[in-house]
């Protein structure tokens, strides 16, 4: 079983250690993943959604006017600030993880700390900030899909054709990191269009976006079989 406030606690102390050493032309980049964000803004958003659970302030949550106000909220605030209110509604969150089997809250860090990465062409994440999300969404997004998908060492799908694809690719497509064109990259012939786009959480895209360096961490690509 997952240990997900422990997976919460480690992306929040690897967030803080990632922007701390940032400069502000760096902080200022727009971000692929959520291109109507910059890295500082992303990092408000790790910031103030936290707080806003903790405060039981979450009218209109997850929407975008919920993201957008505590964004906005924190846009004049040095990275200091937000890394200090990051960390200190931690343990709040954390105890709100318990007996959790869908930690949106920590599905939500994980994909953004790799978003971040992506950003600022840095390798991808360990594993273990990751793994543990691919593989907690991919029952849910896989069961019906009429293929073999074997994801890593593990293996979904409703039968069919074989598909291949590292874990953290799967990641990032099921959070709707990867654009149509990238998945189909791995995906083939194997899988009709309409499963491709159900494959994502919040929607198909179609702007490409950023790889980790080749050879990063069971990233490559992938391989599909007809």
């Amino acid at each position: 079983m997952n240990d997900w406030a422990q997976l919460y606690r480690d992306h929040a102390e690897a967030v803080a250690a990632l922007v701390g050493d940032l400069d502000s032309a760096d902080l200022a980049r727009t971000v692929p993943a959520t291109p109507e964000w910059t890295v500082h803004q992303v990092l408000a958003h790790l910031t103030g959604g936290p707080a806003d659970a903790v405060a039981g302030r979450m009218d209109g949550a997850p929407g975008p006017e919920w993201t957008a106000r505590h964004v906005a909220e924190r846009e004049g605030r040095s990275v200091a600030d937000l890394v200090a209110e990051l960390r200190s509604n931690v343990e709040g969150v954390a105890a709100s993880l318990v007996d959790n089997p869908r930690p949106a809250i920590v599905w939500d860090i994980a994909v953004h700390h790799a978003d971040l990465h992506e950003a600022l062409g840095r390798p991808a994440p360990d594993e273990h900030f990751w793994k543990p999300v691919a593989h907690g969404v991919a029952p849910m997004l896989l069961s019906p899909v009429p293929a073999t998908v074997t994801v890593g060492d593990a293996t979904y799908g409703a039968g069919g054709p074989q598909v291949t694809v590292s874990d953290y690719e799967f990641f990032r497509a099921a959070f709707s990191r990867r654009s149509r064109a990238q998945i189909r990259a791995w995906a083939g012939e194997a899988l009709p269009p309409e499963a491709i786009d159900g494959l994502c959480i919040f929607g198909p895209r179609d702007d490409d976006q950023p790889l980790p360096p080749p050879g990063s961490r069971d990233t490559d690509p992938v391989r599909t079989s007809p």
